[in-house]
């Protein structure tokens, strides 16, 4: 039966979720224990743990993924004026790149920043887009490889000791928690099963051979452990909170947002801009699990004390199901497909326990409540 956090929206549909008895997600229960951590502390602790890095063999002290966005463009701000550290800054290249997410990583890097961008065979990777959107309702699971094996693959190729992921996702916001020591580390056999969950050498077919796949392969594991990465998540030291970081990074670069006032599917303008796709993406999660964009942002704020329950029910109940229309001829020319086959992908992945057929139009069984 699907049910609801009694504290936030968040269902128990989302993967790997756990509710108490109470009817509470764990992503509430992490964000009540954010209450009572000595955040002093934890940055004692974060400046002890870099002090190391400083002034290492090579020219830069850490990697940053960075999408540009404002989360990656807060810590990288920080980590470089507030704590001067000289990062480098890595961005797995969207697949159908916004020229707002553009124009944003172009003013963070005015400000003095060096940059790496890994852009791979876009022929490729739009062949994988549609196959994945096809098969598993997701067009960006190729590309959620790259993001994660590319950051390692520039610090173990330039001997880079140290990164900074931003949060660690599992615990910010429900999932399956090893150890308390996997909140503060990022465990790379961890990213493999729950950020990546296959082997790109699977790919492969008539026209994708093994060097195709080059961008989405995590290098040797012994090798990383060989240089002595680390990899570290910036918000088990600081309190992470989107809208918190919005309000940042927005007062030190001309930071833009979304062209129409608000993002297709949600209330917020300010989040996941780098990619025209992600509007797709969100609603693909939407059909396949019965939440979507706003009920992601909704649930943040929320937890955080930015919002109450039943505001973030009202945005949920007017947002969460719109259509990603803003780029939708894009989507359908990316992916190589009409109208018609369009639906019918996206019918294909509804969960008949979610969703009920009224009169020629799909309605959630269970709407948030």
């Amino acid at each position: 039966m699907i049910k609801f956090c009694k504290t936030c929206l968040m269902p128990n549909t989302r993967p790997r979720i756990e509710f108490d008895d109470a009817g509470i997600c764990n992503a509430c229960h992490t964000a009540e224990r954010k209450n009572t951590i000595d955040w002093d502390a934890r940055r004692a602790e974060f400046l002890e743990m870099v002090e190391p890095f400083r002034n290492h063999d090579g020219p830069y002290d850490c990697v940053v993924p960075w999408s540009g966005g404002k989360d990656s463009s807060a810590i990288a701000y920080r980590i470089k004026f507030e704590f001067g550290l000289n990062p480098l800054l890595v961005t797995f290249s969207p697949l159908m790149p916004d020229p707002v997410a553009q124009h944003n990583r172009e003013e963070m890097i005015k400000l003095g920043f060096d940059h790496l961008m890994v852009r791979p065979n876009q022929k490729v990777s739009r062949r994988l887009s549609k196959r994945f959107f096809t098969e598993r309702g997701d067009p960006k699971i190729h590309w959620n490889a790259g993001v994660n094996a590319v950051p390692v693959q520039v610090a173990a190729k330039y001997k880079i000791p140290l990164i900074f992921y931003a949060e660690h996702g599992e615990s910010e916001y429900g999932g399956r928690v090893l150890s308390d020591d996997h909140m503060k580390t990022r465990d790379f056999t961890e990213v493999l099963e729950h950020q990546i969950g296959d082997d790109p050498l699977n790919w492969m077919d008539d026209e994708i051979e093994e060097h195709d796949i080059a961008p989405y392969t995590y290098p040797d594991l012994d090798e990383v452990e060989q240089i002595g990465v680390k990899a570290l998540y910036f918000g088990y030291f600081f309190r992470w909170s989107m809208l918190d970081n919005w309000n940042f990074i927005k007062d030190k670069i001309d930071f833009r947002t979304a062209k129409n006032g608000r993002t297709d599917g949600t209330f917020t303008d300010f989040d996941s801009l780098d990619d025209k796709i992600d509007n797709l993406y969100y609603y693909m999660q939407f059909v396949k699990f019965g939440f979507g964009r706003c009920v992601r942002d909704a649930c943040r704020m929320i937890q955080n004390g930015q919002m109450t329950r039943d505001e973030g029910l009202a945005l949920v109940q007017k947002y969460d199901s719109e259509f990603p229309k803003t780029y939708h001829d894009d989507h359908l020319e990316y992916l190589g497909l009409d109208e018609a086959s369009f639906t019918e992908i996206v019918d294909k992945h509804r969960d008949l326990e979610i969703w009920e057929d009224q009169e020629n139009a799909w309605a959630l069984s269970h709407p948030p409540e």
